[in-house]
């Protein structure tokens, strides 16, 4: 199996930053992959396959391409399904569920495709031993995707099993968690773990083309919550890869080789290093601080982390350099901000107590205490609120369009200089049109 169709799904937006992370593991070059909307296409081994689970940290899945057909019918999709050869990859005495996806697809009910899928699995099973395997929707063996357009069929076999962004440390976590491939793609869009990206015919953005851990950039966030940026960021550092500590679909898979598994484990685990960077993070909640340490002690990164408690709008710069920050302040859907700004009328409860209707105030306070203690650092920071940089009367720099799950948000980048920026607020400059 040295050519395999691959398809690595991933957040809208993240797509150039999965190139860059796909060729780096498998060590193809750039020109032998295909960026599409919503993730990377490439031909690969199933080594690369296992080696992409492994050590991808903004990837959602690996799946193998089976069939790629037009469609009109759900008759078509049964054809289809009954035509790829699904004994060659899994047996009969093996469970399975099927997923489906859909964008402008003409049928009218998805369950009815889904179960059209299933049935052509099951069906072809049994007219080539007698046996049709089970149907196991909460903790299948095996997972078949469809994904359908207006007129085409994609069939895949999944290799991961439980999402990627499921590393396998996370126990401890409080109100609205940040999934660990959104971190992931935070640190890349930053600048931190890769070397920044730029979009054809945009102007590249005045840093060094080398990731900032590379450079041993400090990294810190001051609303740490349960430590997701910062064990992502304290692994990077210490060339950790992402799923030492998880099982994956396919250690059930036919095709898989334990002897090659191990050994992909063993060269990972050879690489890892004392961290390159030094990576801090605090809490308004020292319940949060607690879970984050807790957690990055599963995480293998409990030394590479420096977490403290304390409030966002009074915590000094940590270490004597400057380096980058990356905030994730709770907001609208997830969690109002928490802090001195909302004291007045709410018990601290950090990152699991809301404050003030929009966090204007909490925004403000702290832009003015970056100001004032933060200057050579960049913040970067995630929010759904494209005219936050004019609460915060501070111009940005760099914006960045990504997603939370639903949520469409912008990492805005602030490069902060000593002293006040603010400006009369007649004057306060006008965020631009997102993109």
């Amino acid at each position: 199996m040295n050519s395999l169709q691959l398809f690595v799904p991933c957040a809208a937006g993240v797509e150039s930053y999965l190139a860059h992370e796909v060729a780096q593991i498998t060590g193809l070059p750039a020109r032998d992959l295909q960026t599409l909307r919503g993730g990377v296409q490439l031909q690969a081994s199933w080594r690369a396959a296992m080696q992409l689970n492994l050590h991808s940290r903004l990837g959602m899945r690996v799946l193998i391409q089976l069939a790629h057909q037009p469609y009109a019918s759900e008759d078509d999709i049964y054809q289809a399904a009954s035509a790829v050869a699904w004994e060659m990859w899994f047996t009969p005495k093996q469970s399975f569920r099927v997923e489906i996806t859909a964008q402008h697809s003409p049928l009218k009910s998805l369950n009815f495709a889904t179960l059209r899928v299933k049935d052509a699995v099951a069906d072809r099973f049994r007219d080539k031993s007698g046996v049709r395997p089970d149907v196991d929707t909460q903790r299948p063996d095996v997972r078949v995707h469809a994904h359908l357009t207006d007129k085409m069929l994609t069939l895949y076999l999944d290799t991961t099993g439980e999402p990627l962004f499921k590393r396998g440390w996370r126990e401890d976590k409080g109100d609205a968690p940040l999934k660990e491939t959104l971190a992931a793609a935070m640190l890349a869009a930053s600048g931190w773990s890769m070397p920044v990206l730029t979009a054809p015919g945009e102007t590249p953005p005045s840093v060094p083309a080398v990731a900032g851990v590379e450079q041993g950039l400090p990294l810190y966030d001051p609303c740490c919550g349960s430590g997701t940026i910062v064990i992502e960021a304290a692994q990077i550092a210490c060339r950790m890869a992402a799923g030492l500590q998880r099982r994956f679909g396919f250690e059930k898979l036919r095709m898989y080789d334990a002897h090659v598994w191990r050994q992909l484990q063993d060269e990972a685990r050879a690489q890892e290093c004392a961290p390159r960077a030094p990576v801090f993070g605090s809490d308004l909640a020292f319940r949060m601080v607690d879970f984050a340490q807790r957690n990055a002690e599963r995480a293998g990164v409990a030394k590479a982390v420096n977490l403290r408690g304390g409030d966002a709008l009074q915590r000094m710069p940590p270490g004597d350099a400057p380096g980058v920050m990356l905030v994730n302040p709770p907001y609208g859907e997830r969690i109002e901000a928490g802090g001195v700004a909302g004291a007045a009328s709410l018990a601290r409860g950090g990152r699991e107590v809301g404050q003030v209707e929009d966090g204007g105030e909490f925004f403000s306070q702290l832009a003015s205490h970056w100001k004032h203690h933060y200057a050579g650092w960049r913040a970067w920071v995630l929010t759904p609120d494209l005219k936050l940089p004019g609460r915060m009367r501070l111009k940005e720099s760099r914006r960045v369009p990504m997603w939370n799950g639903p949520i469409e948000c912008r990492m805005f980048r602030f490069d902060l200089m000593a002293g006040s920026a603010r400006k009369p607020a007649a004057q306060v400059d006008q965020p631009p049109v997102a993109p």
